[in-house]
């Protein structure tokens, strides 16, 4: 039986937008508006790439590039053609109450406050043993350390583990040679997130986030600047490396934790469920992604002009994605 719905999974940093393109879309394109949920961007490239057919979604956000290992199983799975969207930048932010504790923070920081294992004096690797933020750098506060954030399907969890984990831990020279004798070695010290109560997973929900950090001023959380954007009478946005989380320094890639943020269709659904092209016209048109589009009032920080114009080209022409690098 055929859907007339278009169905979108993914991201919860791409939802919001995803959300206010659907939304435009059912009102002024002559469709259905699309239901969109927010699943993570590992639980919705595992729905996505579950096969091809009307039980299947049509389109997923993704808050990183789809993995090789995810492209591959959807090959294995029947969905042979898919056209990837780039739509512009996020930076992923560590915000605080308004009444918080106004740290500034260094990637050196903020690894050796969340990692797993650390190098001790003698460049030995210990579990964890910074109970404060005084314990990781004698110029910070002796407040506990708390850090609401991403569980580990969340694709913000995978680049704040790439930009800001790996960033600080190879400010360590001992783990920084490691990376020469035994990569996955390193990869795994470097992106080990503590699991004894110093960061606390809280779902996929940023606004729950949001909410906690107002009632706990001592608590930092993790998310995408979009969230910090479009909360700023509650919330504030820390430093990191002496940078602070605006749209020009994550545009200009000043802000070192910025990314990329996309979405994927499934060609074999183009045409069969109804409006997915159109959709995809409605997302990549500059009135909705453009500098002064109306994402840009939801926190999206635009491609510049001449990436605009080449990815809505390959967008609106369906252009299949070749399997991206390990």
């Amino acid at each position: 039986m055929a859907r007339d719905t278009i169905n979108i999974v993914g991201s919860s940093t791409v939802f919001p937008f995803s959300t206010t393109v659907a939304e435009t879309f059912g009102r002024t394109g002559g469709y259905r508006t699309p239901k969109v949920e927010s699943t993570g961007t590992g639980g919705g490239m595992k729905l996505f790439c579950g096969g091809v057919g009307v039980s299947h979604p049509d389109i997923t956000n993704a808050s990183r590039r789809m993995k090789a290992s995810e492209f591959d199983t959807c090959e294995e799975n029947g969905v042979k053609s898919i056209t990837e969207v780039r739509i512009g930048f996020d930076g992923i932010v560590l915000a605080e109450s308004k009444e918080g504790l106004a740290m500034q923070l260094t990637l050196k920081d903020i690894f050796t406050a969340l990692a797993k294992d650390v190098p001790d004096a003698s460049g030995k690797l210990v579990p964890n043993p910074n109970k404060t933020w005084k314990d990781v750098n004698p110029s910070l506060p002796g407040e506990k350390i708390e850090v609401l954030g991403p569980p580990p399907t969340s694709g913000t969890r995978d680049a704040f583990a790439e930009l800001a984990m790996e960033g600080g831990c190879n400010a360590y020279e001992s783990i920084k040679a490691l990376k020469k004798e035994d990569e996955e070695k390193h990869k795994a010290v470097c992106q080990g997130v503590r699991e004894d109560g110093a960061y606390i997973e809280a779902g996929e929900n940023d606004n729950l986030i949001v909410q906690k950090l107002v009632a706990n001023r001592k608590a930092l959380g993790i998310f995408g600047y979009s969230f910090l954007d479009q909360n700023a009478d509650k919330i504030q946005g820390l430093t990191v490396s002496g940078v602070e989380p605006t749209y020009d320094s994550i545009s200009s890639g000043e802000y070192p934790l910025s990314r990329s943020l996309y979405f994927y269709v499934k060609n074999a659904h183009v045409g069969t469920i109804p409006g997915i092209k159109e959709y995809v016209t409605e997302f990549t048109s500059d009135k909705a992604w453009g500098p002064e589009g109306y994402l840009a009032d939801k926190g999206l920080i635009a491609l510049p002009d001449g990436e605009r114009k080449s990815v809505a080209a390959s967008a609106q022409a369906m252009t299949p994605l070749k399997k991206p690098a390990k």
